[in-house]
């Protein structure tokens, strides 16, 4: 597991950080519904080449949740950029997954920020995204947050294996879950699905083009949350065309395919 034992105040809301590794800085962009942890087998490899900064998003692993908290995209490149001055980085690589994609892309486009080389892999970027299931949770947000914990877990079982091609082990379950539950957890997941917009990446699609840095799309072939045509018309955006379809992975390329990440990454350092 990652250690996320430092803590970055950001406007009176608590971020979980961690780094590890020598060498040009790398920073790690979770989804949702994860965490950092989602890293955890691929962050030290990466730390032989790199120094790792990972975090968890606010609402999100060990970052602070509470009531009537803003855990939407709009809030969460602003945590990247100030984690970023907090860092004093100014042009890192990014290695970003899912709504952590959004977040990279947001930052560029609205904070500035600049990268060295951006990594994508099954980015939230183009609409139309969130599913029906994501549409029912935004209007009953309290009737979810407010089922019994027996039916939440077996909720978020079937969610979590949603994302994966293969099948989920117990300790992965346990390491996804374990944030999403109790008191705390469980109102949480509900409320950032809640918060799931597609104005927020409408805001920047337009602005998409090729960018001032070496960019990467890794995706799913087996991904169905967010299906490869959604890849190919970012990646004509983005890179010319240039995409890497991995086979055998769905959405969550960490579990299903770590190995086809690492070789993206290490490539560029051959």
């Amino acid at each position: 597991m990652l250690k996320l034992d430092r803590r970055f105040n950001f406007e009176g809301q608590s971020v979980a950080w961690g780094v590890m590794g020598q060498g040009d800085p790398l920073v790690l962009i979770h989804g949702t519904p994860f965490s950092s942890q989602v890293w955890r087998r691929i962050a030290p490899l990466l730390a032989s080449k790199w120094q790792v900064y990972f975090f968890d998003l606010i609402g999100y692993g060990q970052s602070e949740k509470h009531a009537g908290q803003d855990v939407s995209l709009a809030v969460q490149n602003q945590v990247l950029t100030a984690l970023m001055h907090e860092w004093q980085l100014s042009q890192p690589a990014v290695l970003c997954h899912d709504f952590g994609g959004a977040t990279a892309l947001r930052a560029y486009y609205l904070n500035k920020l600049r990268y060295s080389k951006l990594t994508m892999i099954d980015p939230v970027a183009l609409a139309p995204w969130g599913s029906p299931f994501v549409q029912h949770v935004r209007s009953h947000e309290a009737a979810f947050a407010n089922m019994p914990d027996y039916m939440h877990a077996a909720l978020l079982r079937v969610y979590l294996q949603g994302a994966a091609y293969r099948e989920l082990d117990e300790d992965t379950f346990g390491v996804y879950m374990e944030p999403w539950q109790g008191d705390t957890g469980k109102p949480a997941f509900y409320r950032q699905i809640a918060q799931m917009d597609e104005a927020y990446t409408d805001e920047i699609s337009g602005c998409y083009k090729p960018m001032d840095c070496p960019v990467k799309i890794l995706w799913g072939q087996k991904d169905k949350w967010l299906p490869i045509s959604q890849g190919n018309q970012l990646a004509e955006k983005l890179t010319s065309g240039e995409i890497i379809a991995v086979s055998g992975s769905g959405h969550l390329m960490q579990e299903d395919r770590p190995e086809a990440i690492l070789a993206a990454m290490m490539d560029d350092l051959l």
